[in-house]
C-alpha cells in the first residue's frame, strides 16, 4: 500500500518504523519544519525525519497545508492513505480528500474521551484507569471522525507521562499496522456522550500547591514527567520534583514532615507527599537520599509554593 506518512514526536515515529517494517510503501514523508533545541538552540530535526532520513524515504517539511503549492506536492504522490500521528498542523479537507482511502488518524486515547493535544497527560490528571489508542478516519473537526480501530489498556498507580506515552506508542503502532491490513474496516461514530477535551500543557499548570491534596499533586507529578516537569518550593528551596507518592502525615500544608533517604515528606490540604526524586535549577535529577546529601532540607520548614 502507498502511504503518505504525517508525523513529529516520538509517538509517530514509532508507528513509521512499524509501517515500514510491514513492508507499506511510504511515498513521503510530512513532519514539522526543524526547530531549534538545545542549550545552543541549534535547528533539530523531528523524530519522525530522522527516521525517515534513515530509511530513505523523502522529507517533505511545510509550515502549513493550506497553500496550493503543498496540496499539489501530497497529490502528486497518488497516496492510497494517508496516516497522521501527533503531526501538529491541521490537515483542511483539501488535503484530507486527496488519499484514495482518506486519512487515518493514531490517537491516544480512547475517543470520544480526550480529542485534543494533549491526552496522555489529561488522562493521568483525571485519575482515569485506563487509556488507549483509537485508530481514527480522520475529517474536518477535532478528532470527531469515526473509529475504525481501538485498543485500551490500564493506567497504573504509578505511570508517569513517559511510561504510558511508551506503551501507547508502541499500541498504536500494532494498531495501525493491523488496520491497514484490513480495510475497508467498518467505521463506528463516536458516542455524543463522553466527550472531553485535553487541552494543550500550560507551564503554569506545572506547580505544585501544597494545598491541594496529595493524591492530586501525585497524579500532577506523574503527568508532567517528562515535560514540562513540576516546579514546587521544598522546604524553602526552588526545585523540579521528578518523582512522589502519597503518603501518611499531616500539617500546615507546605511544611517537611522528614527528610531522610526514604525521601522527603512534605504535608498537603489532605495527607501527604513523600518526594522519592528532586532537581534543583542548573543541577541533575537525583534521588532525594542523593539530593539531601549536597542540599539538607530542615524539617518543618515551610514549602508553600505560590
Amino acid at each position: 500500500m502507498k502511504i503518505i506518512f504525517a508525523g513529529t514526536p516520538e509517538f509517530a515515529a514509532c508507528a513509521l518504523e512499524a509501517l515500514a517494517g510491514a513492508g507499506h510503501e511510504i511515498a513521503l514523508v510530512l513532519t514539522q519544519p526543524d526547530r531549534p533545541a538545545g542549550r545552543g538552540m541549534a535547528l533539530t530535526p523531528s523524530p519522525v525525519k530522522r527516521l525517515a532520513l534513515t530509511q530513505g524515504i523523502s522529507v517533505f517539511q511545510p509550515a502549513t497545508l493550506r497553500d496550493s503549492d503543498a496540496q499539489a506536492r501530497i497529490a502528486a504522490v497518488g497516496a492510497d492513505v494517508m496516516v497522521v500521528a501527533a503531526y501538529g498542523l491541521i490537515l483542511p479537507q483539501a488535503v484530507l480528500d486527496l488519499p484514495r482511502l482518506g486519512c487515518l488518524n493514531i490517537h491516544a486515547s480512547l475517543l470520544p474521551r480526550w480529542r485534543g493535544a494533549a491526552p496522555i497527560q489529561r488522562a493521568i490528571l483525571a485519575g482515569d484507569q485506563e487509556s488507549g489508542v483509537c485508530i481514527m478516519q480522520m475529517e474536518a473537526g477535532l478528532d470527531t471522525g469515526p473509529v475504525l480501530l481501538a485498543g485500551a489498556m490500564p493506567i497504573a498507580p504509578t505511570d508517569s507521562a513517559g511510561t504510558l506515552h511508551d506503551r501507547l506508542a508502541a499500541l498504536g503502532a500494532d494498531l495501525i499496522v493491523d488496520a491497514l491490513a484490513r480495510l475497508p474496516l467498518p467505521a463506528r461514530p463516536q458516542p455524543d456522550e463522553g466527550v472531553t477535551y485535553a487541552a494543550k500543557i500550560d507551564k503554569a499548570e506545572a506547580v505544585l500547591d501544597w494545598s491541594l491534596a496529595a493524591a492530586e499533586l501525585d497524579r500532577r507529578v506523574r503527568a508532567f514527567n517528562p515535560f514540562p516537569g513540576v516546579q514546587a518550593t521544598v522546604g524553602g528551596l526552588p526545585c523540579k520534583v521528578w518523582q512522589a507518592r502519597p503518603a501518611t502525615g499531616q500539617g500546615a500544608p507546605g511544611t517537611v514532615l522528614a527528610a531522610d533517604r526514604n525521601g522527603v515528606l512534605v504535608a498537603c490540604g489532605d495527607g501527604a507527599l513523600l518526594i522519592g526524586e528532586l532537581q534543583k535549577a542548573g543541577g541533575k535529577r537525583l534521588p532525594a537520599a542523593q539530593f539531601l546529601a549536597g542540599n539538607p532540607i530542615a524539617v518543618s520548614a515551610p514549602g508553600q509554593s505560590h
